[in-house]
């Protein structure tokens, strides 16, 4: 049986169907406290009660875009956080309940109620951060002490004083957000899950989520096509003719689960879509008010924090469970208090300062906390650019980079589309709530765990890499750095090119042209992700200076591969209208579709010949993106050296064709009159693109695309899927399988347990990525996803990339640990996605190696430095560790994200004590190791040491990284998602 995809498409949100439990509180139904994301236990709804609820809809109503109809009025009771073993049957009334209070209207009635943190009447509540703030709300609104305790609410009143002892609090974020690469394994686990409910005798229709589920499709697209007018039409037909089957299945998933809204591809980058769109900054639910907060499976879910809203990256898994009724458990995060005052200078732009602010606030150290920024220079920044700040949130190492709403986020709002009495409510209701900065008002001081301050006057022209994001190098030392890049031993600053062969030249034919590659020739240009193609300062700046360099007579060389992918449909037309599009395409930079492309690697292949010239004369080649990421392996496998730039210096960096340029003393090229031209000669003024903002970008855009967005087009609306509500796994798919995590589940969780005898599967130093961990990018074709891939029919030309394949157990567990620039400390300086087999002394392909420990009954480790785990909430680069047999790992570090879903997956994270590591200790990855665990989970306390020894005799102690009560509940039943399982059957 199948549906009308243009109904299916349409009908975004569904009606709770009668078939499901919908419980409530027991006070009356038209009480305002019972909300969306509310868990509550006494009684059913009659199937009548239950079809009254309106629809959840997506579909624009730009008279109040924001405003919300209810999607599901309350949550089936979980687990108690703090109760691992057993169950409490009723939630209690809010007792807060008496601190709703009406909005009123201006003209007469009200808006609605809300949680009131002024009735409180509680002083600490004035200094706190603005972004604590929000978690109070929540807390306030959702507390029935059961999830949520009075206790947590005095914890969060008192942050002042709680939060530099750890000290944990549940969180109930208003919606989730997805992306295809991340939503697809999402889709998978709950139809996975639904599977496990039915064998287990449970109702399978208690998976669904229940607070609204945005997914983006945004992944997939890649630069297949380039400098062409028909790009996008090409990519978008190449992407459907990989992507198919992904496709129809999150298309199922849109109809099989409740909540949940699927953006079609060619629409946008989810974070610029989450932006100019999703985004709610207040929720109006049935009348009851409360801010608009968000977890995501992309780290830079961070974009929305500068509208306002509460957001962050979360791996799948732990998000698949707040989609469930799961209160997320998290640390009371401190709050860098971030000052700003001056403005930037005349042709500084905001990609310019987020690079400076990330450098700064690593150097700070804020991983694991809230960064908040205030102060003066806030009125100087657009709301562009503080989404620019606030995406690289995690490039900086911060839990959030939080920009409170004020004014311009208001004018935002307006520019965008959102109503005028929207926005009206808004703006009352944050003011209501002490949640609204008003810098014409004197400011009360707010109390932060520390502070920093940044003069923008200070920030200058720079980019930042060769490898990674935070390594900033101003652009007049540009030249300097790069000399030194070539000279220095291979690291995160070097390539240790002899002084002999830097000044090689590799000739070649492309295409029937003479053509020439150094060191540092730059071969990939590319305006390209969320970071800057939300900002139309800096994609109009970048038109600017292809016009001007074009009046004057430059050209990019036809062998640099240049591309244009915008963040949505909006900057299409801002930039036709501007008349810059015309500019960029003579430079090739062509728009090439409406996705992440080259910034998660989807770069593309190059021309033979510039990957033939490369590889045969040891080149190192350069990629300059407008990107928020930069590690080895990531953007393009033949570009080792890849820098973070502004879109106009992307433009200007592929005019030049080198990264080996002083861009201040040294000319771009010649013009049409033979004169030297330099970058100054084509930098516009601050005043030129303000002026191309002022009269380009314009409301009617953003109401336009938007409210066409969900329509799809012509190759989506054509996809036909089942009507089922179990998935039908085709055994034969090599893109969807039925992953083997709840095979032989029973309802009695498994336990505790330490690790005894375990081998060192990889030894690795400092900042292992979850790229290295889980690459995304391409499959090489001698790894053994690609054999395990030819073995089933598939083509090489077919392989398509591993992110487009996280639906599918089997290849990505043979993706785990296959970056080409993998550097294992048991290989002894050789680098690549191997490792050495204990037992027997034989180099083998890291899945190779595990299989064999696994066959062999053998349990394994990994041993890491500082850092590990870094770089995008991938829930690959946890599960794929526990496939391949990974008991436990053992770092100086963990990145926030990584460790908990580690945490997730029922890998065990530990950490060395301060000043030591697997070198100081003499570790060598050679020996085996016994982690001294209890093996009942009520003797283990998060963060308590263990003893970890070696069979040569080595002892050394350790901090267990289960971090709270609740993580330690994951690890007893196996993984989060088995514990969500058991609870939803048990309530």
């Amino acid at each position: 049986m199948y549906k009308s995809t243009s109904s299916i498409l349409r009908a975004t949100r569904s009606k709770l169907s009668s078939s499901s439990r919908i419980f409530v509180y027991s006070h009356s139904r038209t009480s305002p406290s019972v909300t969306a994301n509310t868990a509550s236990s006494s009684r059913a709804f009659t199937t009548s009660a239950a079809r009254s609820f309106t629809r959840w809809s997506h579909r624009l109503d730009f008279s109040s875009p924001i405003s919300l109809r209810a999607h599901a009025r309350a949550l089936a009771p979980l687990l108690d956080r703090f109760q691992r073993s057993s169950f409490a049957s009723m939630a209690s009334e809010n007792p807060f309940k008496g601190n709703l209070t009406s909005l009123p209207k201006p003209g007469g009635g009200e808006y609605g109620k809300f949680y009131s943190l002024p009735s409180l009447n509680d002083p600490r509540v004035d200094k706190l951060p603005y972004s604590i703030r929000i978690l109070l709300e929540s807390a306030l609104r959702n507390c029935d002490n059961f999830q949520v305790k009075k206790e947590d609410i005095e914890k969060i009143i008192d942050w002042e004083n709680t939060s530099p002892k750890q000290v944990e609090i549940p969180f109930k974020p208003a919606r989730v957000l997805l992306q295809d690469f991340t939503g697809v394994p999402a889709v998978v686990d709950l139809a996975c899950m639904r599977d496990a409910m039915n064998k287990l005798g449970s109702d399978s229709n208690k998976i669904n989520p229940l607070v609204p589920v945005d997914l983006v499709i945004d992944h997939s697209v890649q630069v297949d096509v380039a400098r062409s007018e028909n790009a996008v039409q090409a990519n978008m037909e190449l992407e459907f003719q990989r992507n198919k089957e992904r496709f129809a299945f999150l298309k199922w998933g849109s109809t099989a689960f409740r909540n949940m809204l699927v953006v079609p591809p060619g629409s946008g980058i989810v974070h610029q879509v989450n932006l100019e769109y999703l985004g709610r900054v207040v929720f109006n639910n049935e009348g009851l008010l409360y801010p608009d907060s968000v977890v995501g499976t992309d780290s830079h879910t961070t974009m929305i924090d500068g509208l306002g809203v509460a957001g962050w990256g979360v791996g799948g898994i732990e998000a698949e469970a707040a989609m469930l009724g799961q209160p997320m458990s998290m640390v009371l995060p401190g709050v860098v208090g971030f000052k700003l005052s001056g403005k930037l200078r005349n042709g500084v732009t905001a990609t310019d300062l987020v690079l400076t602010v990330t450098q700064m606030l690593r150097k700070h150290g804020v991983v694991g906390k809230f960064v908040e920024f205030y102060g003066d220079g806030m009125g100087e920044l657009s709301l562009s650019d503080r989404a620019t700040i606030a995406n690289m949130s995690p490039e900086y190492g911060a839990t959030m980079g939080f920009f409170p709403v004020d004014h311009v986020t208001l004018q935002y709002l307006k520019l965008t589309g959102r109503s005028d009495e929207t926005v009206a409510m808004i703006e009352s209701y944050l003011r209501a709530n002490k949640m609204f900065v008003d810098y014409n008002e004197p400011q009360q001081d707010r109390v932060y765990s520390s502070y920093l301050e940044l003069n923008l006057s200070e920030v200058e022209p720079c980019i930042s890499g060769p490898k990674r994001p935070h390594d900033r190098v101003p652009l007049k030392e540009m030249k300097a750095d790069w000399k030194s890049c070539l000279d220095n031993k291979v690291g995160f600053k070097g390539f240790a090119i002899p002084k002999e062969a830097q000044g090689k030249v590799a000739k070649f034919n492309f295409h029937g042209q003479p053509a020439e590659l150094r060191h540092g020739s730059v071969v990939i240009a590319a305006i390209t992700s969320c970071t800057n193609t939300s900002n139309p300062s800096v994609i109009l700046g970048a038109g600017l200076v292809a016009k001007k360099a074009h009046e004057l007579g430059l050209r990019v060389k036809p062998w640099v591969k240049t591309s244009l992918a915008p963040g949505s449909g909006v900057v299409t037309k801002y930039l036709l209208q501007s008349g810059l599009q015309e500019p960029l395409n003579e430079q090739g930079f062509n728009i090439v579709g409406f996705g992440c492309t080259t910034c998660i690697g989807n770069s593309g292949d190059l021309d033979e010949s510039v990957g033939s010239a490369i590889s045969e004369n040891d080149i190192v080649a350069a990629a300059v993106l407008s990107g928020n990421r930069n590690f080895e392996g990531r953007v393009h496998p033949l570009t080792r050296a890849n820098y973070l730039a502004s879109p106009p210096l992307v433009v200007a960096y592929a005019l030049a064709g080198t990264v080996d340029i002083d861009f201040e003393k040294e000319p771009i090229g010649k013009g049409k009159n033979g004169k030297d031209v330099y970058l100054r000669d084509i930098w516009p003024s601050t005043e030129e693109i303000a002026q191309a903002v002022q009269s380009s970008v314009l409301p009617e855009m953003f109401r336009s695309t938007y409210e066409s967005i969900t329509k799809g087009n012509p190759m989506w609306n054509q996809l036909q899927v089942s009507a089922d509500k179990l998935y039908s796994w085709d055994t034969k798919s090599t893109y969807i399988h039925e992953p083997p995590y709840f095979k032989n589940m029973t309802m009695e969780p498994p336990g505790a347990h330490g690790v005894k005898d375990a081998y060192c599967l990889l030894n690795f130093g400092d900042s292992i990525t979850t790229d290295h961990i889980s690459p995304a990018g391409n499959i090489h074709k001698d790894s053994p996803a690609a054999k395990y891939l030819m073995e089933r029919g598939v083509d090489r030309k077919d392989f398509n990339s591993y992110g487009s394949r996280r639906g599918n157990d089997e290849v990505m567990a043979r993706g785990t640990f296959a970056n080409i620039r993998l550097v294992n400390k048991l290989l002894n300086g050789e680098v690549g996605p191997k490792t050495v087999h204990i037992p027997t002394g034989e180099k083998l392909y890291v899945f190779d190696a595990a299989t064999r420990y696994r066959n062999a009954g053998q349990d394994t480790i990994v041993l890491a430095g500082a850092e590990y785990g870094s770089g995008s909430s991938r829930d690959w680069a946890a599960k794929g560790p526990m496939l391949l047999g990974v008991k436990a790992v053992i770092a100086k570090s963990f990145e926030r994200i990584h460790r908990s879903n580690l945490v997730g997956m029922g890998i065990i994270p530990l950490c060395f004590k301060s000043g030591q590591d697997a070198d100081t200790l003499g570790l060598t990855g050679h020996e085996r190791y016994t982690i001294d665990l209890p093996s009942k989970i009520s003797d283990i306390r998060p963060g308590q040491d263990v003893t970890v020894t070696t069979d040569n005799g080595k002892s050394f102690t350790c901090t267990v990284r289960f971090d709270t009560e609740v993580e330690l509940a994951y690890f007893d039943n196996g993984g989060i998602l088995p514990y969500v399982i058991r609870n939803l059957i048990k309530q």
